[in-house]
């Protein structure tokens, strides 16, 4: 069935061509989107003002000697009413025009008999010639794998989709434009690094073909945006894409989008009240705050004394995080776990850090920077003979870091925002795939 369509739609592209048309021009003439063109219909019906509207074909009905086509641009969408008396190429139309193909339209707007606010093609023109048939609507891709495989169908069929990543960047936006107004340089750092570093995750290994070496991709951007704040700048963020080979689910992706944000002189009590300030536009309600020992005993009934360290995390993840739904910061987590936070002067086995969760996911992670190189040294030190050990989310030994904090870098605290997350929050979005336009899947074969 699929084959037979496709062989017909090849035949009327051939049919094209060969009548002297060209199915995929390069210039296209369009003088305004759809959306505005309902908006001034009024006033652009009654002065008979000429118009060029493009987009996808969305709906065809074929009435002889009319042909009614729905046409969808970004905007919007608008019925295109095609007159064999007003169209020289009409007979192209009705042997050619397909569900799925884009055109361009050119006409006044006026209102059909049943009040439907059309445009009347005085010109028409195929622009783009379809060779596969859109699923239906009302029964093409429901299967929820095939959706996030064929993702541009996706958003095709589902305007919500459409939405979800518009209001994505949207977001993004209006938290870039905050961090700038509030006096932030936005930098970046690289992507390819000699060493995984400034997080506890599992990396993807590369080769450099030169260079004749393997490279990490980030598992987050932190220890070069230090490096950035021993080189004298003091209010810095960067927002793009970290890499953790890490397992797939409704939170994680393997490839996701991190805020990271520094500021020197501030400490992590200060950046708490920042990140309220920044997000709780998005996050409503009542934000709450609990020690992660606190958090641990309410939830579990466990005492964090009594735990291993190397367990600690892992009951925490499972069966306190998803209990906590109100916009909580969760506060004074073990060094342990934290070997890049500053320790708590009145308990040093804590640290001076802090994570946002809400409805069970970690939103923000921060905390005031370890800047004592003798420390850093000792807990990286530390990270490695886990590393070594067999725990391929332990963090490295970077000797070129340590050289670099040895310099000097001044009291500082920072934080990453889950992007990802925070939109699928935003939007009610209960997988992060739906906000992610193409997210990653295993491939077929």
């Amino acid at each position: 069935m699929l084959d037979d369509i496709i062989r017909d739609r090849r035949r009327k592209l051939n049919k094209l061509i060969g009548d002297g048309f060209n199915p995929y021009p390069s210039k296209v003439k369009r003088t305004i989107l759809i959306a505005e063109s309902l908006k001034n219909f009024n006033k652009l019906s009654r002065f008979q003002k000429q118009i060029s509207a493009t987009g996808r074909v969305m709906g065809l009905r074929d009435q002889g000697n009319l042909i009614f086509i729905d046409l969808k641009d970004e905007s919007g969408k608008i019925q295109g009413v095609l007159k064999k008396d007003n169209l020289k190429n009409f007979k192209i139309f009705k042997q050619s025009l397909d569900v799925g193909d884009f055109l361009e339209i050119s006409g006044p707007l006026f209102k059909t008999q049943k009040g439907e606010k059309s445009v009347e093609a005085e010109k028409a023109e195929i622009i783009t010639k379809s060779l596969r048939p859109l699923p239906s609507q009302w029964y093409g891709l429901k299967d929820i794998e095939e959706r996030y495989r064929k993702r541009y169908l996706d958003i095709v069929l589902n305007p919500e989709i459409k939405e979800k990543i518009e209001r994505r960047s949207k977001i993004i936006k209006i938290i870039r434009d905050d961090l700038l107004k509030a006096g932030f340089l936005e930098v970046e750092t690289p992507i390819l690094q000699v060493l995984p570093g400034g997080a506890l995750a599992r990396p993807f290994v590369t080769h450099h073909n030169v260079l004749d070496c393997d490279f990490y991709l980030r598992i987050a951007p932190e220890l070069f945006l230090k490096r950035l704040l021993i080189a004298g700048f003091e209010k810095i963020f960067e927002i793009g894409r970290v890499f953790r080979n890490e397992g797939i689910d409704k939170d994680h992706n393997p490839e996701f989008t991190m805020l990271e944000l520094y500021w020197v002189y501030q400490n992590w009590e200060g950046l708490m009240k920042f990140t309220e300030k920044l997000l709780k536009k998005f996050i409503k309600g009542r934000w709450e705050k609990i020690t992660y020992e606190q958090a641990l005993k309410k939830y579990t009934g466990k005492n964090l004394k009594n735990l291993k360290s190397e367990e600690v995390d892992e009951i925490f993840k499972k069966e306190v995080r998803p209990k906590i739904i109100k916009p909580t910061f969760i506060t004074h987590y073990p060094k342990s776990i934290s070997p890049l936070a500053k320790s708590w002067q009145d308990n040093p086995d804590l640290t001076e850090r802090f994570q946002l969760i809400v409805d069970g996911m970690e939103i923000v992670n921060g905390f005031s920077e370890l800047n004592d190189p003798i420390e850093q040294r000792k807990r990286m030190e530390e990270q490695e003979r886990k590393y070594r050990a067999g725990d391929k989310e332990a963090s490295r030994l970077d000797e070129d870091f340590l050289e670099a904090l040895e310099y000097g870098m001044p009291p500082a605290a920072g934080l990453g925002v889950g992007i990802d997350r925070l939109v699928a929050l935003i939007t009610k979005s209960h997988n992060i795939k739906e906000i992610i336009a193409f997210p990653t899947l295993k491939p077929k074969s």
